[in-house]
């Protein structure tokens, strides 16, 4: 009785981690892109083990899927990872956690927040500097 692990996991699927990723240690201080920032998947994301309702190795979004980073968030104190919602129908899953590499920018960020605080900036020095 039990599960036979064959059935649930493919040998043949390779897994990546924070040690086999094309890029793991430390990232850089600034996040790559922002939030509501368009991109594009650039590999097919597959189960790793971490979603339960399909078994390892299925494909949970196929590279070339198109979505919107929704927050960005650490893991390990070192890894950036962006909480990307993709619109595709076909994926598995909607909303994962994605690394720099795996992600391309369809558009150039906007930080408005950025935008508005320097604009409330230069309005306080044209009209309340002494």
């Amino acid at each position: 009785m039990g599960v036979n692990h064959k059935d649930i996991v493919d040998a043949d699927t390779i897994l990546h981690d924070s040690v086999t990723a094309s890029r793991s240690g430390r990232d850089e201080d600034e996040p790559k892109f922002g939030i509501g920032q368009k991109v594009k998947l650039l590999e097919d994301i597959k189960n790793d083990g971490t979603y339960p309702h399909a078994p390892v190795g299925t494909i949970m979004v196929q590279a070339g899927a198109i979505g919107y980073i929704k927050s960005i968030g650490e893991f390990l104190q070192v890894i950036r990872v962006y909480e990307v919602h993709f619109l595709d129908l076909n994926a598995l899953i909607e909303v994962v956690g994605c690394r720099e590499h795996e992600l391309l920018a369809m558009e150039d960020y906007r930080d408005e927040v950025k935008e508005e605080l320097e604009f409330m900036r230069l309005h306080r020095e044209k009209y309340y500097s002494k």
